[in-house]
């Protein structure tokens, strides 16, 4: 007997399936037979894809700038797996890692390679602050936990010190093994191309459509030449569209020339969660059809690739015995405005609406979900 059997769930390239789980895997994909102590029908009606990994947010809640709850950001808006991205650095990341123990969303870490955190917004400005041998001890003390590396190198935050912290976080790569390195770009210096040119295969661009100068596209819109040779070499692409990080020109002009995202992050946290641009990951999500990419893309770039470029094995696939984590969700189509990280509005004509996570085989009902009582779990 199976756990939990979904019914005519329907995938967004608009197949219907049946799914059924046990013990937190999933058992069968198809015309499934038998019976189960759980079992839910969609109808056709739902859409469900592998659950959604956000793979840029900023959850702890004890950091003084940037910070939330999981299940705020998580669960509650469709999201199954969410990643924080440099909230904690060595001295505080076993205390995020405990408090996150009893969130219903599951929460993993890329870890500051300062050891400070976001304490300050300017992190990177004492070198002395990066310490090799703390991020390497708290790798090896939670290496289930801590996924990768975080970090920021716009001028805010490095100050007088350029682009040597990115040197020093290779370094920091190569002695851990080679897990993921996210790198923020944001304003100069360093530059972009003294950035880019140091990124290896796997190594991950945040805030890759900011509209600041120092953005990946040149003043005459064309990728420049070191983005692109990154991208050659297997550098990827994430959104992280953040309070000030997300252009819906840069991205319109990009993905028109082939150049799309790897991964669609929110960079959320409370003050951009309650009052935007951000929202959540839907509503992020959703920008995405007005700058040309398509429902499988975009479900794609908060699952499969987003698991691939995180080495979350298990994880964005609807496969048998990967993870049972799922997110059920509605497009609707009305106009509804969207806003960018540079004010921007839009006329958005095509919506997600996330109505339930359903984690390692539990169901949890979002907030949109409860609200609209759209079904009865």
């Amino acid at each position: 007997m199976f756990d939990l059997i979904i019914r005519r769930a329907r995938l967004p390239d608009e197949t219907l399936t049946d799914i059924a789980v046990s013990a937190g895997k999933i058992a069968a994909i198809g015309n499934v037979s038998g019976e189960a102590k759980d079992e839910r029908d969609l109808g056709g009606r739902w859409y469900l894809s592998a659950g959604w990994i956000d793979s840029h947010v900023h959850c702890y809640a004890k950091s003084p700038i940037y910070h939330d709850q999981p299940d705020n950001i998580g669960v509650a808006q469709g999201v199954t797996t969410v990643v924080d991205a440099g909230s904690t650095g060595a001295d505080d990341v076993d205390d995020f890692y405990q408090i996150t123990r009893s969130a219903a969303t599951q929460v993993y870490a890329l870890l500051n390679i300062s050891r400070t955190g976001l304490v300050v917004q300017h992190e990177l400005a004492d070198m002395s602050d990066i310490d090799k041998v703390g991020v390497r001890d708290a790798v090896q003390r939670l290496p289930g936990f801590i996924l990768g590396i975080k970090a920021r190198m716009s001028s805010s935050v490095v100050g007088q010190n350029g682009i040597k912290p990115l040197v020093r976080a290779k370094e920091i790569q190569r002695e851990i093994g080679g897990l993921p390195l996210m790198v923020h770009i944001g304003n100069n210096p360093p530059d972009l191309d003294e950035i880019a040119d140091l990124l290896t295969s796997g190594d991950i661009i945040t805030h890759c459509y900011n509209g600041k100068p120092n953005r990946i596209l040149t003043p005459g819109g064309e990728l420049r030449a070191a983005v692109k040779s990154a991208i050659q070499r297997g550098v990827r692409l994430d959104v992280g569209h953040g309070s000030a990080s997300f252009s819906f020109e840069v991205a319109r002009v990009a993905i028109a020339q082939g150049i799309l995202p790897d991964s669609i992050s929110s960079d959320i946290y409370c003050r951009n969660r309650i009052s935007g641009p951000v929202y959540g990951l839907a509503h992020v999500m959703s920008k995405f059809f007005n700058v040309g990419m398509t429902l499988t893309q975009i479900v794609d770039c908060v699952t499969r690739n987003a698991a691939e470029g995180l080495r979350l094995a298990d994880k964005g696939r609807l496969e048998v015995g990967a993870d049972a984590d799922f997110t059920i969700f509605t497009l609707s189509e009305e106009s509804r405005p969207l806003v960018d990280a540079d004010g921007i509005s839009e006329t958005g004509a095509k919506h997600f609406t996330p109505l339930a996570a359903v984690v390692a085989g539990k169901w949890v009902m979002t907030d949109e979900g409860k609200a609209n009582h759209v079904f009865d779990l």
